[in-house]
């Protein structure tokens, strides 16, 4: 059957926009000298032999950065942002990815072939370097990998007539391939980036700036004698396999088509098991975006190849291509400013465009992008060359790429606790995602809002949920860590120091207990709580009236509350994992110093602009509060908000040093006596917890500690404890967890 109205006689509730997409970026490290970098592969990427997301190309400094599979342009983007900000942050820090397709002045001698591990990858790039030469493959770009979509596919399918679905999608693809063929030129015109080599890349560069030399026949082509028919498959694959076996192409993969068919290792199994997706490699690198690629780039293209299947198949196609292939040679060597020559038909397109967004009721965003994109065909300077070529310096873009480069790498050390387009995710979370994408561990987010991730490496499967709860701990044991009462008497049983205490489960028995706590300092808390909700402590005895208070601000938070013994000293939390102590932090509770002019609210304004300040548990430290527990605290002390603090005098907002309430944060993990590492180790263990937090009061961390003679008291254990608090820290050198996490759950990593 004829392909060429099939989407015409479509109906309009066709998904047509259902696709999965992917994106390949390549990109050279640049040194603190602004040349190629002369070091190796980052080890921090670990194994470049099964690593998903960052590999190197040709080169030792080209890094390619590539996405999973996602569902939309906007998840492709998005992962690939989060990639970017993992390579910028693992790179040395004295080094940054340049934005550029055209590589800064560079010689043969500092283009070093990747170092591989596998003989032939190594061989073959080898051999690249001896038939094209080195510096040929330091041009970088950025490949658009799309699949349509499997219930679109099908619905076509059973418009189309075919009784084979192999054959209806490889005549699908190869329409798709060939129109794309045909009209690339229209992308070469609004994308492209490249319109200079700088000084010595080429021996017969052109007089003045140009669209594409990446695109023109200064890019990547093959020689004139590798002749690769798209007229069928069958000659495609015959042709593909001769070329090779006659040594004109050292692989199939050396065919630098400006489209690929993707799905297989080898071609010739395309005949038989389909075409799966395309692969569209004639994209130069967007210096004006952090990803090299923006999200209205990825949604034009996205339009632009459904248009290509929406218009007619080409007739005589090998001829037509020849021609066409002229055209856009012809485009990208013209000036950036210049317009469209009259044979390239650009009306075809985007009437094509707009039958898409008409025959099938898309958003109004859909059209806008084709008149943007008309607009660009009318004005050449609102196109990206358009754009680049007002920068070029003495018939240079390396200012201007140092320029970009450097900006980009600063852009993504700005928050660096935060991974780059996930920053509404759980900061723990976060962190989760930006070592497994470091170590090369594959990802898929299962629910955003819970904090659900799958992780897998391989075969071997493992979920997380908030970042550190995993299969490794028994269902049971985070239920009885959230239970302060199983927890005390847990612990208590093995022997370990736990504060006295009673348990009331309405206020009215509560009150009653005041007659026995009268004279002492005590701590009221939920006795289900975390992140130190509806905790009050009083270091000193406290009044009816505040006790009742403090109640009514436990019961706020759970059915049931403790009224313990406060123990004096002072609070570490222990990070244990596996029955090892990790971390020890020192949590100094939410206070204010003062300055003798501002008041205790206008200070804590100031305090909370400190840009490691947040809220929701998504920055290092949280914003500070002055609510009802802080207001009470501040009265202990016979202040008010409006109160002026003299200079250098402290009033605490909270007697709770948790981070999550204001707290401030101090790395002690090399201080701290090994003693009370074990003990709270030993403590976890009791438990039976795999990850927990532990909390100690400690008078003197100078006096050791064992069992059987304690020198502190466990007030708290903590399920699900807070990673981030102990990495990024108010003082302190900070300590990596969340990669020890996955460390153990991915040993053979």
């Amino acid at each position: 059957m004829n392909l060429s109205r099939l989407l015409q006689d479509a109906p309009q509730n066709l998904p047509i926009l259902q696709g999965t997409f992917g994106l390949e970026r390549e990109s050279l490290r640049i040194n603190q000298n602004h040349r190629v970098a002369q070091t190796a592969h980052p080890l921090v990427f670990g194994s470049r032999n099964f690593h998903p997301f960052i590999q190197t190309d040709y080169s030792e400094p080209q890094l390619e950065l590539i996405t999973p599979i996602a569902s939309s342009t906007k998840e492709a983007l998005r992962i690939l942002g989060a990639i970017t900000d993992v390579a910028s942050r693992s790179i040395s820090k004295d080094e940054y990815l340049w934005p550029l397709s055209m590589p800064p002045q560079v010689t043969e001698d500092e283009i070093q072939i990747a170092a591989l591990d596998n003989p032939y990858e190594y061989q073959y790039r080898v051999g690249l370097g001896q038939r094209y030469g080195k510096l040929l493959q330091s041009m970088s770009g950025i490949h658009y990998n799309f699949e349509l979509g499997k219930e679109l596919i099908q619905q076509l399918f059973q418009l189309s007539g075919y009784d084979n679905l192999v054959a209806f999608k490889n005549d699908l693809y190869l329409k798709l391939a060939q129109n794309f063929l045909h009209y690339r030129w229209f992308l070469t015109y609004l994308y492209g980036a490249t319109p200079l080599a700088e000084e010595g890349f080429l021996k017969d560069a052109p007089e003045f700036p140009v669209r594409s030399l990446r695109n023109s026949q200064y890019g990547y082509v093959n020689s004139d004698d590798v002749a690769i028919s798209f007229a069928s498959l069958e000659q495609y694959v015959t042709d593909l396999e001769t070329t090779v076996q006659s040594g004109k192409l050292s692989a199939e993969k050396e065919f630098y088509s400006a489209v690929r068919l993707r799905g297989s290792k080898h071609n010739r199994d395309y005949l038989t098991q389909g075409i799966r997706y395309l692969e569209f490699r004639s994209f130069d690198l967007n210096p004006f975006e952090a990803l090299a690629i923006s999200q209205e780039t990825l949604d034009t293209v996205h339009l632009f190849l459904l248009s290509l299947l929406w218009m007619e198949e080409l007739t005589d196609v090998d001829k037509c291509l020849e021609k066409a292939t002229a055209l856009n040679n012809r485009i990208a060597l013209s000036h950036p400013l210049e317009h469209l020559p009259a044979e390239a038909t650009v009306q075809k397109i985007l009437v094509a465009m707009r039958s898409i967004v008409t025959q099938f009721q898309l958003e109004d965003y859909y059209m806008t992008l084709v008149d943007k994109a008309e607009q660009a065909v009318l004005h050449p300077e609102q196109t990206i060359g358009g754009q680049l070529v007002q920068h070029i310096q003495k018939n240079s873009l390396e200012a201007f790429g140092q320029q970009q480069g450097q900006a980009f790498h600063d852009y993504a050390w700005t928050a660096p606790y935060a991974l780059k387009g996930y920053e509404n995710m759980e900061l723990s979370t976060q962190m989760v995602l930006f070592d497994a994408i470091q170590m090369g561990i594959q990802l898929e987010i299962l629910d955003e809002n819970d904090q659900f991730l799958k992780l897998w490496h391989g075969n071997h499967v493992e979920y997380v949920k908030n970042g550190n709860m995993t299969s490794k701990d028994n269902y049971v044991v985070p239920l009885a860590m959230a239970n302060k009462t199983v927890t005390k008497k847990i612990l208590d049983k093995a022997g370990f120091p736990v504060p006295a205490g009673s348990e009331f489960g309405n206020k009215t028995e509560a009150l009653r207990y005041y007659g026995r706590i009268a004279q002492k300092a005590i701590v009221v808390k939920p006795k289900s709580t975390n992140f130190g909700l509806g905790i009050s402590i009083f270091q000193e005895p406290a009044s009816l009236e505040d006790y009742e208070k403090a109640l009514d601000i436990a019961f706020a938070e759970d059915s049931n509350v403790l009224v313990e013994e406060f123990i004096a000293g002072t609070e570490y939390r222990f990070f244990v994992l596996d029955g090892k102590c990790k971390a020890v932090l020192l949590r100094v509770a939410a206070n204010v110093v003062g300055d003798g002019t501002h008041t205790i609210r206008e200070l804590v304004a100031i305090k909370n602009q400190n840009p490691l300040r947040g809220r929701d548990h998504r920055s290092p430290l949280e914003i500070i509060q002055l609510g009802d527990i802080e207001l009470l605290m501040l009265e202990q002390q016979g202040y008010t908000p409006e109160s002026i603090l003299p200079e250098g005098v402290k009033a605490d907002l909270r007697g709770n040093s948790n981070i999550s309430t204001g707290g401030d944060s101090i790395d002690v993990t090399e201080q701290m006596d090994d003693s009370f590492k074990q003990l709270a180790a030993d403590m976890a263990t009791a438990m039976g917890a795999w990850v927990c937090g532990v909390d100690l009061i400690i008078p003197d961390t100078t006096v050791p500690s064992t069992k059987e003679i304690p020198a502190c008291t466990c007030i708290e254990l903590n399920f699900n404890p807070s990673m981030y608090m102990h990495t990024y820290c108010h003082e302190g050198p900070g300590q990596i967890i969340t990669k020890k996490i996955l460390m153990k759950l991915f040993p053979e990593m």
